[in-house]
């Protein structure tokens, strides 16, 4: 059995990670849920991960609460894609610096 890493986007502002708990947690055991805030402002960006233990729980979660609505938004739920290898941690935008020669 592996983790599996779930991600809620169009969350709500308001959102706690305890809810989000809260909520996968009718689905099996949430290992962990971390909503994703801006380093400079704190403040949440709207998305999370959530990691369930067990595969069928969790994707028995992103079937029911995809597009379910939550704190009035609906929410976008689905396997969390892994992050591009080739980012360059600037956004992933290509960025050259020098003097051009």
């Amino acid at each position: 059995m592996n983790m599996t890493t779930i991600y809620v986007g169009n969350l709500s502002f308001k959102t706690s990670e305890d809810q989000l708990q809260e909520l996968f947690s009718e689905y099996g055991e949430v290992t962990s849920a971390k909503i994703i805030t801006d380093r400079e402002t704190g403040r949440s960006r709207g998305f999370a991960f959530i990691e369930m233990e067990n595969d069928s729980e969790a994707n028995s979660a992103i079937e029911d609460l995809h597009e379910a609505d939550f704190m009035e938004r609906a929410l976008v739920v689905n396997i969390a894609r892994p992050k591009k290898a080739d980012s360059n941690g600037f956004g992933g935008g290509k960025r050259s610096y020098g003097s051009g020669y």
